[in-house]
């Protein structure tokens, strides 16, 4: 009797679930949040500029997936995310900004940048409720703040502001994979992996005398869907 009871439950109980899922087919847009942890590097192309070291790379924003389908397996994901990233770079004498260029100068360069990706989603469905994911796409994005900390001739300048010498305007590509996966009735977390690759010149080379300074970042995708 008891076993019966308990499968009784348990039908009925995946019976409901189906319903909340079938609920939810047809829909044309969810959201959710995501913090998005990583590392980021600046790119210098030109002679006298180099790398020292890639920093943190952290992001949060808010999801927005438009379905195309009704089944939910191919969508545009947007959304809006703040951005946190650089590097700590060399400029040999001659290059860099203009107060530091009589001598080889170090500047630890942090930006912060709003964001809008746009890409196109593809998802696979498995048989426990897991669904893979790919998508592919770009992002446009403007700096809201720019610091730099310079060592230069033995002396240490902080927190400097050089928004007004980064571009005003940065677009890229976005490569990107994971799994969704049931939370609640209600929730779907999701965790997957991004590469992101700046194609626009992040410096202004008036300002800098640097060539061309591209970026990329490597990201780790946390976040939730209501």
């Amino acid at each position: 009797m008891a076993v019966v009871l308990l499968a009784s439950a348990a039908s009925l109980s995946a019976q409901s679930f189906s319903d909340r899922m079938s609920e939810k087919t047809g829909r044309k847009v969810r959201f959710g949040f995501k913090i998005d942890p990583g590392a980021s590097f600046l790119n210098p192309q030109e002679a006298g500029v180099t790398r020292n070291i890639g920093r943190f790379y952290f992001s949060y924003g808010v999801l927005a997936d438009w379905f195309i389908d009704d089944e939910e397996r191919y969508a545009l994901a947007t959304g809006v995310q703040v951005t946190h990233f650089g590097s700590v770079m060399q400029y040999e004498a001659g290059k860099g900004l203009s107060d530091f260029r009589s001598a080889s100068s170090e500047y630890d360069i942090r930006l912060q940048y709003i964001e809008v990706p746009v890409a196109l989603k593809l998802k696979t469905a498995t048989a426990k409720g897991f669904d893979f994911y790919g998508q592919f796409g770009g992002f446009v994005g403007m700096p809201i703040r720019a610091r730099a900390n310079v060592i230069s001739n033995m002396q240490r300048f902080d927190k400097l502001s050089v928004l007004r010498q980064i571009q005003p305007f940065s677009a890229g590509m976005l490569l990107g994979a994971g799994v969704e996966y049931p939370l609640t009735e209600t929730l779907t977390g999701v965790v997957g992996i991004n590469y992101q690759n700046n194609f626009v010149d992040i410096t202004r080379n008036g300002k800098w005398n640097d060539g061309r300074v591209t970026g990329n970042s490597f990201i780790l995708r946390l976040g939730v869907y209501f």
